[in-house]
């Protein structure tokens, strides 16, 4: 059985919000809104649901 990759999201700020993806559905489907920062990195991953935020390249 094949697993799928981690999401990877392109954004244009070094912090981001992430609640798993949840819309509409209510907390039940995703998880806690989390507030992450990229610090030095270009990319941080969600310790919830391993989504990835990349930084777009025109943002540095």
């Amino acid at each position: 059985m094949a697993v799928d990759a981690p999401e990877i999201i392109e954004v244009e700020t070094a912090r981001v919000a992430c609640d798993g993806d949840a819309k509409g559905f209510g907390a039940a489907l995703g998880h806690p809104k989390v507030y992450l920062e990229m610090g030095d990195e270009d990319f941080v991953e969600c310790p919830y649901c391993d989504r990835r935020f990349v930084l777009k390249a025109e943002a540095h």
